[in-house]
């Protein structure tokens, strides 16, 4: 597989985040790349505070934090549906695990990867379950563990090993030692997830789930079946995010005269009109207003 991606998509005014963070990724050991995209590590020192934006992945992540002086702790951060915005000030570090859309499905076996859409839970000990699903979600589970984790003094242990060392590759050996600990089962609907949203963000031909279904050969419910149990929000939403991803990338780039009407029918939409529309409800800005110099 390649490396880490280079560039920003999903982060608003992204050359502001990084003029005051130091952000990096790196790649997981190769057993675990199946499963995960990649690690994030943001540090930062603030003298005032600032404010994140990110328009978020179809991924699911597992977020390891350290804010000033405060006790180290870890969450997962489900499919986000809305922009996610963080306050960030003084001193702190984050150390992220972004997992593939569909990657996190055999290290929480128990539950569709939908019942974590719209959650931030706090990763416990016993492989704790968060309760109900948002809207009501009461499938019948296994009885087993619905996210796995190790006892409590283990993990308050490997919270510190990942988010205390200011030596970045310890920290990144702390994750993988982590991860690989937690020995998730193969799962064939994953990878076959995997495969599917790959093919979305890399074919442009994909613009419906239609065209999804036919060049795979199966219905369109199937597919919608498949993406919440593993992936955790529909096709549709893939296809309209990877959209918004690239439309914002463009925006960031800040380019002397960005066509908005060639790249609203290179990206899919019928006209113009429908793309500023997207990206307004996504990043909370018409594009031709945050495209716009700001200095």
């Amino acid at each position: 597989m390649a490396g880490p991606r280079r560039d920003t998509r999903g982060i608003v005014e992204a050359r502001e985040l990084l003029a005051r963070v130091d952000f990096r990724r790196r790649e997981p050991a190769p057993e675990l790349r199946s499963h995960i995209e990649h690690y994030w590590l943001i540090d930062w020192d603030l003298t005032e505070p600032y404010a994140s934006h990110v328009v978020p992945h179809p991924s699911v992540n597992l977020v390891f934090q350290r804010y000033g002086d405060e006790v180290p702790w870890a969450e997962i951060a489900g499919i986000g549906l809305e922009l996610f915005t963080q306050k960030l000030a003084g001193r702190g570090r984050v150390c992220g695990v972004k997992f593939r859309p569909g990657g996190f499905r055999p290290f929480a076996p128990n539950r569709p990867v939908s019942y974590w859409t719209g959650r931030r839970v706090p990763l416990t000990p016993a492989y704790a379950d968060p309760g109900p699903a948002p809207g009501g979600d009461q499938q019948a589970t296994t009885g087993r563990p619905a996210v796995m984790s190790p006892p409590r003094t283990r993990l308050d242990a490997e919270i510190r090993h990942v988010v205390g060392p200011d030596d970045e590759d310890a920290r990144v050996a702390a994750l993988d030692a982590f991860l690989l600990g937690l020995a998730p089962a193969p799962d064939p609907q994953a990878a076959q997830a995997m495969a599917l949203v790959d093919r979305v963000r890399g074919d442009r031909s994909i613009r419906r789930v239609a065209d999804l279904a036919t060049a795979e050969g199966v219905s369109v419910r199937s597919l919608q079946r498949l993406f919440a149990a593993c992936v955790g929000v529909g096709p549709k939403w893939v296809i309209l995010r990877y959209r918004i991803h690239e439309a914002l990338e463009r925006a960031e780039a800040d380019t002397a005269a960005l066509d908005w009407s060639a790249l609203a029918a290179e990206l899919g939409y019928s006209d113009q009109a429908h793309l500023a529309r997207d990206f307004t409800a996504t990043v909370g800005v018409p594009p031709t207003a945050y495209a716009r110099p700001r200095r």
